[in-house]
């Protein structure tokens, strides 16, 4: 028989940020349990339902008993299973007993060769698994790998059971159809009772079937079970009110993070509109959609213009027919929030950025580099170098050194301390106010960018350089006192601004030919002398390589032709980018394969010679070794015209007129000759060769 499944566990409010999460593993994990024991037909997604107090899954077709299965089990070898007479050994027959298969006919085990030994296997039907156990397993193992940020201990009722989940539970339903299914789960057994909406909805509520549970709670227990049509309905109430009060909710990055945090905090959400004094938008609006959004949970309303006006909606637990006692709670809670951010803003402008930049020596960047300060003056030492490596270098005057020098003092202004995620925004409102030159008020914000995947890139000379620099000497600084990234850790957010780095190199005109390894040198010599790892540069290359390549196969290149690139270790980011395009086109010329298998193969020959003394060309003697030496001779100036003109396509397509001479070469001529003066002119042919190929990339990377 098959029917409907329902599991719930009702619990305290469950952590917002981690609801979604949980809610989907929840689901995943038990449908996963049982589709493993034979209980669920394939394919069949699991219903996920996650609110504020409960976590629920349903599946739609579940078995009242797996069904029997037929199969081969592997014992074990033959030398070991039966003695010399042919009867089943203790081992043998211990194995047997643990799988319930004792007293089982010897004559019945099957023989046959398994890798180099021949094995015994056995013929046996699995037993038929109860859905009650089957589901207790998955329930076990489900809530033993949820990915619960922090776990909490609480105690049972009986005051002795101390019990280990993300928030106490208080109740475990599970229903296969109408009938219930007896399983255990923290400390508590299942039913059919769970309970509605806090304030608007039945106490006790009983679900008659699992397949009735979402509807009952909705209308019955005022409860929207569904996280993604809870989520759904938020957004749609949301943009109905923008519309109304004629704004808009603003570019989706800034508020989708807030829209399913708010779902994880309402069962039966709606939405209400509220407003704040006019005379607070003289604050910068970054400030105020901060605390508005992280502290209060609003969501500020924009003109057509992007502009920040002075409403905001609320999305509330409760639905009213006069929600006026509500709003007005809303309105007079965020003034005083609000009025913080003027304070701040106001105070914080009575004092230059300039004047602030000492304070920055009692900030710790890392103990064992020294002082924000400290970091300061390097900044400071690379931004300006690097500017002086750009297209315009120092035409005109160069404003990195001054943008740097003002880039980290808003960390000690009083907007910062309380919105750290203001840092750079603050500054560059500060450096606006003090009369700083445009574009060390915009590299002041700009150093941080590129700040997440897909975000905006600095903009000028000045700013690219700042960003560079901050970043770079994360980078190499950190590496160079042990502080890599291990695993998913990352601390520092190393690996983003490797990132920034690279992108930065790859998409801006200005810092294309920027070498990333004399960046790195620069910014290693900014340090004192041995307070660096003598080999953090190339750490850091080597880790900002690793990066570059998920990067290339993001854009449709594959293994072969971004080691092809890569693995020369390089240094010019942007010429990366040109060489595999490169690459790629030239995969698709009918030489290419056996020019790249030629390749490897003179790589691996060379490998092996261990070395060949000095070479004399004139000793070569073959028709073919001739022909190839001339070949080469007309083909090396041809790639090395297109090499200089950063023609890479044209470089490996030059190349392409080498194939029948070097096939030719390897059909005919022996390279290992018996004499060692010819053999050192045949290897040293190959070498030529060799370099001349791989000048673009080494595409002995290419062969299959």
């Amino acid at each position: 028989m098959t029917a409907p499944l329902l599991v719930e566990l009702l619990c305290e409010e469950l952590p917002p940020k981690a609801l979604a999460k949980l809610g989907a593993a929840f689901a995943q994990g038990i449908r996963d349990g049982l589709m493993k024991r034979g209980l669920v037909e394939e394919p069949s997604d699991a219903l996920s339902f996650a609110t504020p107090r409960r976590l629920a899954m349903g599946l739609r077709v579940v078995r009242e008993n797996s069904e029997p299965k037929a199969l081969e089990v592997k014992l074990m070898p033959v030398s070991v299973g039966l003695d010399a007479a042919g009867k089943p050994t203790p081992a043998l027959a211990k194995k047997l007993e643990a799988l319930g298969l004792s007293g089982f006919d010897p004559a019945k085990f099957k023989k046959r060769m398994d890798g180099k030994a021949e094995a015994l296997f056995v013929d046996t039907t699995t037993p038929a698994v109860p859905l009650a156990q089957a589901l207790q397993a998955a329930i076990d193992e489900t809530l033993a790998a949820l990915p619960i940020p922090k776990m909490m201990s609480y105690q049972l009722a009986d005051g002795r059971t101390t019990v280990n989940f993300v928030r106490p539970a208080h109740a475990l339903v599970a229903l296969h159809g109408e009938k219930l299914v007896a399983v255990k789960a923290l400390g508590l057994e299942s039913g059919r009772e769970t309970k509605g909406h806090r304030f608007q909805g039945a106490k006790a509520l009983s679900i008659a079937r699992a397949d009735d549970y979402e509807r009952a709670l909705g209308q019955e227990g005022g409860v929207i079970a569904s996280f993604a049509r809870r989520r759904a309905s938020i957004l749609e109430q949301l943009q109905a009110a923008a519309k109304q009060h004629g704004g808009t909710l603003g570019p989706e990055s800034g508020y989708l993070a807030l829209l399913d945090e708010v779902t994880a905090l309402v069962e039966m959400p709606t939405v209400y509109a509220g407003a704040f004094e006019v005379e607070f938008l003289a604050v910068p609006a970054e400030c105020l959609t901060l605390t508005m959004r992280q502290n209060q949970k609003y969501f500020p309303l924009f003109d057509a213009n992007g502009k920040l006006t002075n409403r905001f909606l609320i999305v509330s637990n409760m639905r009213l027919a006069d929600p006026a006692n509500i709003v007005q709670g809303n309105e007079r809670v965020v003034r005083p929030r609000l009025a913080d951010a003027r304070f701040f803003f106001e105070t914080d402008r009575k004092t230059k950025l300039a004047d602030r930049a000492a304070q920055l020596g009692t900030i710790v960047y890392h103990n064992k580099l020294g002082t924000q300060l400290e970091r300061v003056e390097r900044l400071r030492r690379l931004a300006s170098r690097i500017q002086a490596m750009l297209p315009r270098g120092d035409k005109g005057k160069s404003y990195a050194d001054r943008a740097a020098l003002l880039a980290k003092a808003d960390l000690v202004t009083l907007m910062v301390g309380e919105f750290p995620e203001l840092q750079g925004i603050m500054g560059r409102y500060y450096a606006e106010s003090d009369g700083e030159e445009p574009s060390v008020v915009r590299a002041i914000e700009q150093h941080y960018w590129p700040r997440f995947a897909g975000d905006e890139l600095p903009v000028g000379d000045v700013s690219i350089a700042l960003a560079l620099a901050d970043k770079l000497e994360s980078l190499v600084g950190l590496f160079g006192v042990g502080q890599a990234p291990t695993g998913d850790k990352d601390p520092f957010a190393l690996r983003r601004a490797a990132l920034g780095v690279l992108r930065i190199l790859s998409e801006k005109v200005e810092a294309r030919e920027l070498d990333l390894g004399l960046l790195l040198k620069e910014a290693f010599e900014g340090f004192p002398a041995g307070k660096l790892a003598p080999d953090s540069v190339g750490q850091v290359h080597a880790f900002m390589l690793d990066r570059l390549r998920p990067m290339l196969r993001d854009k449709g290149f594959d293994a072969h032709e971004v080691e092809a690139v890569l693995t020369g270790e390089p240094t010019q980011v942007k010429a990366v980018w040109d060489r595999i395009e490169a690459v790629k086109a030239f995969r698709a010329m009918p030489e290419a394969e056996a020019l790249a298998a030629a390749n490897k193969r003179i790589q691996n020959i060379l490998r092996k010679s261990e070395g060949y003394g000095a070479v004399d060309f004139a000793l070569l003697e073959a028709a073919e070794e001739k022909t190839l030496q001339a070949a080469l001779a007309v083909a090396e100036p041809s790639v090395d015209a297109k090499l200089a003109a950063q023609d890479y396509k044209g470089a490996l397509t030059a190349l392409a007129s080498l194939r029948p001479a070097v096939d030719a070469f390897f059909d005919k001529v022996l390279v290992n000759a018996e004499d060692a003066k010819l053999r050192a002119a045949r290897l040293g042919l190959l070498a030529r060769l060799g370099a001349v190929m791989n000048k673009v990339a080494d595409i002995s990377k290419l062969s299959t």
